[in-house]
């Protein structure tokens, strides 16, 4: 499994939390690449598991701190 920003970019308008089914349903009704759904059947989780964001699918998500810019200076 492995996850990039693009591909990654395919789940941010999921409709958190989401079970791995759930998150497998919407990607292929959103027209993901192979990859995301790929990724997500790769998850390990408990039957009915809750995931509540991207963090919890890609612990590595990189967040806004992780960038080198300033939003106020823009």
């Amino acid at each position: 499994m492995y996850w990039t920003l693009e591909l990654a970019s395919y789940l941010e308008d999921a409709p958190w939390p989401a079970t791995k089914d759930e998150l497998i349903d919407y990607s292929i009704r959103s027209g993901a690449p192979i990859e995301v759904i790929e990724n997500l059947q790769e998850l390990e989780d408990e039957q009915g598991e809750y995931f509540e964001s991207i963090d919890e699918v890609w612990p590595d998500y990189p967040s806004k701190d992780d960038f080198f810019f300033h939003e106020d200076e823009h």
